[in-house]
């Protein structure tokens, strides 16, 4: 019924000489290419929020790696906490100082004469808890602490003398002059 009122109504403006058949062929061809248009714009409309959504899912997805390697680190601290806190040794006070490096600062421990010999030989380990707090532990759990964190052992035990103590080198030249137990620096 639209078409009959709107042909009607062309056929009207073309006889009262209103509108000329060129714009007539002008207003459909116009008409025509918004429809298209419109059809066009939404398929446009709908492969750009495609493409927005699967850029929010790839940001998701970054975002959850990002979390559960955070977790995890979290968890793993944790761990190594618990593990230095479980296994730590009295210290006992004494008046030799034990002094070690703590990022790239020097710190003194004052130490019983027995404590101070275990580091040295290490059977003892200076394990690193917080900002500021340190723990002696037994060297066996420094070693375990060391195999379970491979390259971030330096990070947790600060003194560990056991695996210093085999390593020499070749072409040391002071290879044969062993430094004393009893040295104090």
């Amino acid at each position: 019924m639209k078409k009959q009122i709107m042909s009607s109504l062309r056929d009207q403006l073309l006889k009262s000489g209103v509108a000329s058949k060129k714009q007539h062929q002008q207003a459909r061809t116009q008409k025509k290419k918004q429809k298209k248009q419109g059809v066009d714009a939404q398929a446009e409309q709908r492969k750009r929020l495609d493409e927005e959504r699967k850029q929010q899912i790839e940001r998701d997805k970054e975002l959850n790696r990002k979390l559960e390697t955070e977790r995890a680190e979290k968890e793993k601290q944790a761990q190594i906490r618990q593990i230095i806190q479980t296994n730590t040794i009295k210290r006992e006070d004494g008046e030799n100082s034990y002094s070690f490096v703590d990022n790239k600062k020097i710190k003194k421990w004052y130490l019983a004469d027995n404590q101070v010999e275990e580091l040295s030989k290490g059977r003892l380990a200076l394990a690193k808890l917080g900002d500021e707090e340190y723990a002696l532990i037994s060297g066996k759990v420094a070693e375990k602490l060391a195999e379970r964190l491979a390259d971030e052992a330096d990070k947790y035990l600060l003194v560990s003398n056991k695996g210093k103590q085999e390593e020499v080198d070749e072409d040391d030249p002071y290879a044969d002059y062993q430094i004393p137990d009893d040295l104090m620096w």
